[in-house]
C-alpha cells in the first residue's frame, strides 16, 4: 500500500490548522492617543485588514509610545522588531533620507488641495520609493493638518518668539524655521513634551491641534495663535522584507483595507483639528489668538527664506517641482 498520497493530505491539514491557529501577526506601533486621526484610521485599518484576509492577518495596535518613542520606533522597524508603523515625514531627515524634510518647509502647501496634489501625485510616489534602500516599504501618506504655535505669551509676530525654549521634531528644517523667529528650538520625544511645558523645560511648541489637546497641552500653554505656517502629516510604512514575504492574496488585501482607511483619515483629519480647537477654547485655560493679514504677511517674510537655505539640504529641483504643483 502506498501510504504517501494519505500522508501528503495529512501534513497539508496540519500545515492548515497550525496556519488557522497562527495568524500573521502585524505590530502596529505609533506614538499619539488612539483619539488623534492617526489613531482611529490605525484602528480602522485593524478592523479592515483583519475583514478582508478573513482572519489570517492579526494587527496589534501599540499607541501612545507604548512600545518605542520617537527615536526608537524606526530602528525596530528596520530590526523587524515591529512590522507596521506611521511615523511624522520629519523622522525620514535623520534616516538619511533628507528630501522627506520638503514638507517641513514653512508655507509651501497653501492648501490641502496643493498637498494632496503632491502626496498622491508622482512626487509623493517618488519619495516613497526612496525608503526601499533603508529597508522600509511606504504604503500611505496619512494627514494630520497645519500647525498652531504655543507658548505661555502671545505669539503675534516674528519678533514673539525671540529668546523662546520652543520644542520640535528632529529635523533640520524646524531647526531653521525656529532659529528664523528667533527661538531656541530644542528636540524633544512626542512623549515627553506634555512634562517638559508644565515643567518649563520648554516654553512652546508647534502641533496641530489634534494632537495638542489629546495630549493636554493646552492645560499648560496660555497661548495658541493659529499660524497654519507648517504642515505635519504621516507616512504609514512596513518592514519591507516582512512585507515582500507575505501571500500575493494577503498582500493585496491589505493593500485595499490601507486605501480605505487612507481615504477614512483624511475625512476626519480637519474635523478632528476644527474640533480640538473650539475644545481648547472650551476648557478655558488658553487663549486662542488669529494673526491678521498684515501679521501672516510678517511671519511669510520672516519663514521664507527658509526655502532657499534649505535647497542645500533637500534638493532645489525638488522644491521647486512641488512649488509649482502649489501654484496649480
Amino acid at each position: 500500500m502506498n501510504f504517501k498520497p494519505a500522508l501528503a493530505v495529512l501534513c497539508a491539514v496540519a500545515s492548515f490548522s497550525a496556519f488557522a491557529q497562527n495568524p500573521i501577526v502585524i505590530k502596529f506601533s505609533h506614538v499619539v492617543a488612539t483619539d488623534t486621526p492617526k489613531g482611529q484610521a490605525a484602528e480602522r485599518f485593524k478592523e479592515l485588514a483583519e475583514k478582508a484576509t478573513k482572519g489570517r492577518v492579526k494587527v496589534e495596535l501599540y499607541p501612545n509610545s507604548q512600545l518605542y518613542k520617537d527615536k526608537e520606533e524606526l530602528e525596530a522597524l528596520q530590526l523587524g522588531a515591529v512590522q507596521m508603523l506611521a511615523p511624522s515625514l520629519a523622522k525620514f531627515g535623520p534616516l538619511g533620507v533628507k528630501e522627506f524634510e520638503v514638507f517641513d518647509l514653512p508655507y509651501i502647501f497653501p492648501n490641502k488641495t496643493a498637498l494632496y496634489n503632491v502626496t498622491e501625485g508622482p512626487i509623493g510616489k517618488g519619495l516613497l520609493k526612496k525608503l526601499e534602500g533603508k529597508g522600509i516599504t511606504g504604503l500611505a501618506y496619512w494627514d494630520n493638518g497645519f500647525k498652531v504655535m504655543s507658548a505661555n505669551k502671545p505669539l503675534h509676530m516674528p519678533a514673539d518668539f525671540k529668546g523662546l525654549k520652543m520644542r520640535i521634531q528632529s529635523s533640520k528644517v524646524l531647526d531653521a524655521q525656529m532659529r528664523a523667529l528667533g527661538a531656541n528650538p530644542q528636540v524633544l520625544a512626542f512623549s515627553e513634551v506634555y512634562q517638559a511645558l508644565q515643567t518649563g523645560v520648554v516654553d512652546g511648541t508647534e502641533n496641530p491641534p489634534s494632537n495638542m489637546y489629546t495630549q493636554k497641552m493646552h492645560e499648560v500653554q496660555k497661548h495658541v495663535t493659529v499660524s497654519n505656517h507648517g504642515y505635519l502629516g504621516y507616512a504609514v510604512i512596513v518592514n519591507k522584507k516582512f512585507w515582500d514575504g507575505l501571500p500575493a492574496d494577503v498582500r493585496t488585501a491589505l493593500e485595499g483595507a490601507m486605501r480605505e482607511a487612507t481615504t477614512f483619515e483624511k475625512a476626519i483629519a480637519q474635523r478632528d483639528n476644527d474640533l480640538a480647537l473650539e475644545a481648547i477654547k472650551k476648557a478655558g485655560k488658553t487663549e486662542i489668538y488669529t494673526p491678521s493679514a498684515k501679521e501672516q504677511a510678517e511671519w511669510r517674510k520672516a519663514l521664507l527664506p527658509v526655502q532657499k537655505d534649505m535647497q542645500g539640504r533637500i534638493g532645489k529641483d525638488l522644491i521647486e517641482a512641488i512649488n509649482k504643483e502649489a501654484a496649480k
